[in-house]
């Protein structure tokens, strides 16, 4: 089903923050926690979570249990496509 234009700019809003991006490209090859992501990036814990936040809300990551750990995982891979796209540019 085609994704109203409304729809279309709020997921492209959701990748429009650097950080969001660095986000995706280290999930990219595998899941991760907050605490990693947020050691690899040097960004606090609350702020790597409202992040993921607005990333997942988009349906572009998803979020499983492992154990104690909730790790976050690429959803929608079109998101990674139009990174990539973007940086031929």
């Amino acid at each position: 089903m085609e994704r109203d234009k409304g729809t279309q700019a709020e997921y492209l809003k959701a990748l429009a923050h650097p950080t969001r991006i660095s986000i995706l490209e280290l999930l990219d090859k595998e899941g991760r926690c907050v605490t990693n992501i947020g050691q690899k990036l040097n960004l606090k814990q609350s702020n790597i979570s409202q992040h993921l936040g607005i990333l997942r809300s988009r349906g572009i990551l998803s979020l499983r249990r492992e154990g104690g750990l909730s790790i976050y995982c690429i959803k929608d891979t079109k998101a990674l496509k139009i990174l990539s796209l973007i940086r031929k540019s």
